[in-house]
């Protein structure tokens, strides 16, 4: 079985991120996981809030901690992929979006001026393979959206300073027919693989992923249900 986590911050993003990007990477090699996807926050302030006027130099600013975890990840055989954790402008909702890459973060600035609906019409218009699940729905703040406009939720999310309420995402998941998925919210040393997914089979690149999710199959949730197991498994 080879584990991966989905949910992920670097410090050199995520201004609640704690740990730089090739400690991360460290981090997870030396926990056994097979790969990680970097889901540094996306929103309006963070953007508005950079010195610079061209979308290209913010994207490469976005960019910096993927990066640095790629080319870590090379060094000492850990798969990085590029996520995100995306917040529309209309409420402080978080989205796993799974299926981008760089150059369709420079194709098309300013996601967060979209709403959820407007999002999933564009990205069905556009033919394009990028999945929405929504991140913890039900830790304190968040509101439930409409099930129509997601691809899945994350019905366990193992963030140990949060109560996400992993139990009623997953129930809504089941209820509405929902894809789901597991992540640590790493943000900090004591998030280490704390989350993620076993896979049956090694998964390459975000396309192999996304069709991963788009399958449902081959794969397992880590949750504190099997943290413990999953520990002593090796790649």
């Amino acid at each position: 079985m080879y584990k991966y986590d989905l949910h992920v911050h670097t410090s050199e993003v995520s201004q609640c991120g704690k740990v730089g990007a090739r400690d991360v990477v460290n981090l997870y090699k030396q926990a056994g996981y097979a790969g990680i996807v970097i889901t540094d926050h996306y929103f309006k302030e963070y953007f508005e809030g950079m010195n610079l006027q061209n979308w290209n130099d913010k994207i490469d600013r976005y960019l910096e901690g993927y990066k640095a975890a790629r080319d870590e990840g090379m060094k000492v055989g850990l798969n990085v992929m590029l996520g995100m954790e995306l917040r529309f402008y209309d409420c402080i909702n978080d989205y796993l979006i799974f299926g981008i890459d760089e150059d369709f973060l420079r194709e098309y600035p300013e996601l967060y001026n979209y709403n959820l609906r407007q999002f999933r019409s564009f990205i069905d218009g556009a033919n394009k393979e990028i999945l929405i699940y929504q991140a913890h729905p039900f830790r304190t703040g968040m509101t439930i959206q409409n099930p129509v406009y997601l691809h899945g939720v994350e019905v366990y999310n193992g963030n140990p300073r949060h109560n996400s309420r992993n139990s009623l995402a997953r129930l809504f998941a089941d209820e509405n027919n929902l894809k789901v998925i597991s992540g640590s919210d790493f943000h900090q040393v004591m998030d280490l693989a704390r989350g993620g997914i076993m896979a049956e089979d090694k998964i390459n690149d975000m396309k192999e992923l996304v069709r991963l999710f788009k399958d449902g199959i081959g794969f397992e949730l880590i949750t504190a249900d099997n943290i413990d197991k999953q520990q002593a498994i090796c790649y």
